[in-house]
């Protein structure tokens, strides 16, 4: 079952996205958590939102999307920011429902175009995408850290 993030999902979400960071080798700051669970789950912060993967009654997965405005269009745009599955709970078909729930929001807010990003050797999940979603030429740049 799909469904939107919720309070009462803190323990289970920090966990499953501790673990999705650790798949990009990434730790990050406690309070990092707090601010993004909370932009998360606030009422007040209705570009940022997130579902979770419900299966056996637990969480299982998780996705977090963000609505911003876009200088080639008039309506906003949804970036899908981050996709995790447990690994004990992949090939159910969670990673797409995921997928397709932040579609069917963005439809229901008159958002057309849903894009992320993905590492080029990350083939597991890019099997997925090449099924629900088209692979773009553009390389990402970022400002050095």
């Amino acid at each position: 079952m799909i469904r939107p993030l919720a309070p009462a999902d803190r323990v289970a979400w920090r966990a499953l996205w501790r673990d999705y960071l650790a798949f990009y080798d990434t730790e990050l700051p406690e309070t990092v958590f707090d601010t993004t669970f909370r932009r998360l789950t606030a009422e007040d912060v209705p570009e940022m939102a997130a579902f979770v993967a419900e299966i056996g009654g637990k969480p299982q997965g998780l996705v977090h999307y963000i609505f911003h405005r876009h200088c080639w269009r008039p309506e906003n745009v949804v970036y899908l920011q981050d996709l995790y599955v447990a690994p004990a709970a992949r090939g159910r078909g969670a990673g797409r429902a995921l997928i397709e729930a932040v579609y069917a929001a963005a439809d229901a807010a008159g958002s057309p175009s849903v894009y992320w990003m993905t590492q080029e050797f990350n083939q597991t999940a890019r099997r997925l995408y090449d099924r629900v979603a088209q692979v773009t030429p553009f390389i990402k740049y970022q400002r050095p850290l």
